[in-house]
């Protein structure tokens, strides 16, 4: 299975920090933000990657990660979003000719985790399948809710009052069709094509699974989580 990492965006909510370089190549701790997603796939087997990514400093990723063979990638190729603002699942159309109809794992260029997705990426046959985490500020991510047997059925992006604690990680995979889903969706009220409506797609057909990821997970999008990210790496490699 090849592996895609969306580093796009513009990172406001990091100013002045992301004046300087892309959001994704903040210090967590004692690495790059990137390195931790690349060990992520890395680690589930995954070495075939595609970074889509986007805004003033993309020319920053050639000279941090090279070809990626010093963190274990076999091949990296690279995707310019012309439109930062245009969406996760606007950045993930940009690798349907790297998928070649085959499934791929996705992942936020954001998302620090220790966890071990390499079973769920080995036994994935088909449909889409996201990583779940229980939070304790659901409000700044999509929120899932579910039925009496567990089985999720929607997904509501950014919710003022959330039905459940769990929300979407960031830790995706997607068959095939998830393409062809993509060309179908609407800009949102953002203006964006979000990743939400994406699964909520697969949720409708009934092609949806989730999983716990099991382990350490924070995005590194705010002041409060890039600190809580770099606090729990620093204190669990000393």
């Amino acid at each position: 299975m090849k592996g895609v990492i969306l580093a796009g965006g513009l990172g406001t909510r990091l100013y002045p920090l992301t004046h300087v370089t892309n959001k994704h190549l903040l210090p967590v701790y004692d690495k790059p933000m990137i390195f931790y997603p690349i060990e992520t796939l890395v680690k589930a087997g995954i070495k075939d990657i595609l970074i889509v990514t986007s805004g003033p400093h993309v020319g920053h990723f050639l000279g941090i990660l090279k070809n990626g063979n010093e963190l274990g990638v076999d091949h990296l190729e690279y995707a310019y979003q012309e439109k930062p603002d245009g969406g996760i699942a606007d950045a993930l159309s940009l690798a349907e000719s790297f998928a070649d109809e085959e499934p791929i794992t996705v992942i936020l260029g954001d998302n620090t985790t220790d966890a071990d997705i390499s079973e769920e990426v080995t036994s994935f046959k088909d449909g889409a399948l996201a990583f779940l985490k229980e939070v304790r500020d659901p409000e700044r991510f999509g929120v899932a809710f579910f039925d009496e047997n567990k089985n999720i059925t929607g997904i509501e992006e950014k919710p003022k009052n959330p039905k459940s604690n769990m929300v979407v990680t960031g830790v995706y995979i997607y068959d095939g069709k998830v393409f062809g889903h993509i060309r179908s969706l609407k800009p949102s009220d953002r203006g964006q094509l979000e990743v939400t409506d994406l699964n909520n797609i697969y949720i409708k057909n009934g092609e949806f699974k989730w999983a716990e990821l099991d382990g350490f997970w924070s995005d590194a999008g705010t002041f409060d989580s890039l600190f809580a990210a770099s606090k729990y790496w620093a204190e669990k490699n000393k």
